[in-house]
Parts: structure tokens; sequence; C-alpha cells
């Protein structure tokens, strides 16, 4: 049974349970980006929250937007508008914070991020995943695990560890400063 209030939409319960039922297949959380769909694994996703504004930090990357406390626990909001370079929307009453977890050396932890909305979650079997294109070195996708191309369009699947390992997000931002120097 799903919880609902106006700031909290807790994930299913025992949905972690369903996920992995059939070898082929897993659960995809999808949200909606600058009009265009993507999608998590479900098991990754710890909650998702209605929008709203957290403390602010300075000398982070301007799309870390700054941390909130979830039950005692800082955690990093990472717009990810500004982590993917589009342009900036206004939040607004369907503007969510999908609080994520991400595996990393040290250990696990959650970090939120930023969409425009959630849409749905889907069951994508194996085989309708292909890899993205190769762009080329200059253009960063490691972060995209595949694509799903379905009736009502195309899906990007992303890796939250690669997406938001903390040392990755601030070498993004060193870099351009450090090619300045």
């Amino acid at each position: 049974m799903a919880t609902t209030t106006s700031t909290e939409i807790v994930v299913l319960e025992g949905r972690g349970l369903m996920a992995r039922e059939a070898a082929d297949e897993q659960q995809y959380l999808t949200f909606n980006l600058a009009g265009e769909q993507y999608g998590i694994d479900i098991l990754r996703v710890q909650e998702i929250r209605g929008w709203t504004p957290p403390t602010r930090i300075p000398n982070v990357p301007a799309f870390v937007r700054g941390v909130m406390n979830l039950r005692g626990a800082i955690v990093p909001i990472v717009d990810l508008r500004g982590r993917f370079g589009l342009d900036t929307a206004a939040y607004s009453s369907t503007t969510v914070v999908i609080l994520s977890m991400i595996r990393e050396e040290a250990g696990d932890r959650i970090v939120g991020l930023v969409a425009d909305s959630v849409s749905d979650v889907l069951d994508i079997h194996a085989d309708q995943i292909q890899p993205p294109p190769h762009f080329g070195s200059s253009v960063q996708i490691e972060f995209i695990g595949g694509l799903v191309a379905l009736e009502t369009g195309m899906v990007m699947l992303l890796d939250v560890d690669r997406l938001l390992s903390v040392e990755e997000l601030f070498a993004l931002t060193a870099a351009p400063s450090q090619l300045a120097a």
C-alpha cells in the first residue's frame, strides 16, 4: 500500500520483492525532465518527495541545490536539469525530489534528484534495452545505462552510481577552471 501526503509519496511497499522476479525483467521509475523521459532502477528509489527548498551550501557546483535533513541524515540534492546542462525551469507543484541510493567505495548513501515530475513504473525486459550511441570522447554519456524505445517515445535509463559519484560531480566543475589556469 502506498502512503501519500502533501510533501511525501512513499514508494509502494513490497515493490522491491516484485522487481526481480523474472531474471530478464527489471522495473524502472520513470520521470520527466525538460520534455524527455528518464528511468532509474526502482530498487534504487528510497522515496519520492514534493519539492521543498533545501539548505544552500557554499562552493558546490550550481546543480547541487543544497542539502536536506532526511530523518537525521544529511542528503545532497542534485538538480538533474543543471547536471545535464539543460535550461532551468521554475519549480512547480509537480516538481519532485527522488531520493535514490547510490553505491560508492566508501559505502551506500542517499542523494536527492530533482525532476520535473514522476511518470510511471515500467517493466522492461533486458532485450528491450539498447546501448547508448557512441558520440566520441568529448560527450560524456557514461551515466546512460541504455535506451528503451516505447510507443510513446524513448526512455533513457540512468546509472545513478555514475551519475552521482561525488568525485565525478566535482571533477565536472573543476575541469573548466583548470583549463583556464
